[in-house]
């Protein structure tokens, strides 16, 4: 069925889907205001919207980007080896059926460790920067391999069984059709693992050790009360965290347009 001209289907396909966000993020910068304005002008704990760009003017630039880029490093090499490690599960257990069990009970035990049990243990052992990359790492491989396993085997059925009638194994039914019924469901797990895998490193710099990176300066500004700083912080952290899911969306939107819906 398709919308007449005045319906209310046709009128919101009229607006671009970014205006909807714009619109949200106003509104909430309004309602963020007005409740540091009022509700907790007593309190402190509250800064407005303009204490909290004039904090980052002041802060200056390279405090953040220094911080942000140390952080944005270790995220990304937890999120690359958690990813990496939760697809080759993911394919191991294709292959060999028997072991989808444990892969999938790996995952769920992965998924229910807290971060901050795992994380003093590997700070003991290895020290430095370690647990920043192993909680990134541990943060995203759960969604990618429960992801990867259900795109894996949401595979065309015909399609594997023209593969077998070629002669083609289970490794080539995963190469040839396998992988590409797979991408949709990785990208949307690869969405999903950015934001997470910087959750996992912050949380990794909470423990201490070093002294730089988004989770130490934000611990410094929590322990000395600056509140307009650790809002700047808590939203430029934000800010990362969504710009690896909308990187992740986009690239799924132009890799994968027939399940986003690009192509029509």
């Amino acid at each position: 069925m398709t919308a007449q001209p005045g319906s209310s289907s046709s009128i919101v396909r009229a607006y671009p889907a970014w205006l909807g966000g714009l619109v949200g993020t106003v509104l909430l910068v309004g309602l963020w205001w007005l409740l540091a304005a009022t509700v907790f002008a007593d309190a402190g704990s509250v800064p407005t919207p303009w204490a909290v760009v004039r904090q980052m003017g002041d802060d200056g630039w390279d405090f953040y980007a220094t911080n942000a880029g140390i952080t944005l490093r270790g995220a990304a090499l937890g999120f690359a080896w958690g990813n990496l490690a939760a697809l080759a599960v993911a394919a191991l257990a294709l292959l060999l059926p028997p072991l989808e069990t444990v892969a999938t009970q790996l995952a769920v035990i992965s998924y229910c460790m807290p971060l901050t049990a795992i994380g003093p243990i590997v700070l003991v052992i290895f020290g430095g920067r370690a647990p920043t990359v192993f909680l990134a790492a541990l943060s995203v491989f759960f969604t990618t391999l429960i992801g990867s396993l259900l795109g894996l085997k949401a595979a065309d059925r015909t399609s594997l069984d023209l593969v077998a009638a070629y002669g083609g194994g289970r490794f080539a039914q995963l190469r040839k059709v396998r992988v590409v019924a797979a991408l949709p469901h990785v990208l949307n797990a690869l969405k999903i693992a950015a934001p997470a895998a910087m959750l996992g490193a912050i949380i990794g710099e909470y423990l201490g050790g070093i002294d730089n990176g988004l989770g130490v300066v934000l611990t410094v500004a929590q322990q000395q009360y600056l509140v307009p700083r650790t809002w700047a912080l808590m939203l430029v952290t934000g800010a990362l965290a969504g710009l690896g899911y909308g990187l992740f969306a986009l690239v799924s939107r132009f890799v994968t347009p027939w399940s986003s819906g690009a192509a029509s």
